[in-house]
């Protein structure tokens, strides 16, 4: 079975990524891994003003990986697997994909305009080659008629 994790943020190239791997799980009776990263934050010198910080950020990834859930669950009847993590983003990934040798492809969106973002400009740069499974970038120029198109 084909497993996409997709990486879920509260950008619109992350939701092109979430529907472009959505519909190629379901194309190839896969499955989906959703990662919501959860940034460390900055030491701060008031220990509970830091946690309150780190756990407002928690709670938001959660809430918004368990709705992309909840929203592949009713589209496609399959729970994908959810995973929030704290942590510097590009070890993150890494760490997971080592500790998930199940995952088949991992499925990043890039921006429209500006930059590709640092999951996108490291998972396809110099050390790409070393990856355990194939990336796909997931323009965010497509539509979403290009998106069902290409999937």
């Amino acid at each position: 079975m084909r497993v996409y994790l997709v990486i879920i943020d509260e950008t619109e190239e992350a939701l092109l990524a979430l529907r472009f791997a959505s519909r190629r799980a379901a194309k190839t009776e896969g499955g989906l891994h959703l990662l919501a990263l959860v940034p460390p934050q900055e030491f701060s010198a008031f220990g509970g003003v830091q946690a309150t910080i780190e756990e407002e950020a928690r709670t938001r990834a959660e809430t918004l990986v368990t709705a992309a859930a909840g929203s592949l669950l009713s589209e496609s009847g399959k729970m994908p697997v959810i995973s929030v993590k704290v942590g510097e983003g590009v070890k993150v990934v890494r760490e997971y994909l080592s500790e998930h040798p199940e995952v088949s492809a991992l499925v990043l969106g890039a921006a429209k305009e500006g930059g590709p973002g640092p999951l996108v400009s490291h998972f396809t740069g110099a050390l790409a080659g070393s990856l355990p499974c194939p990336v796909f970038v997931v323009p965010g120029s497509l539509s979403h008629d290009d998106i069902e198109r290409l999937s």
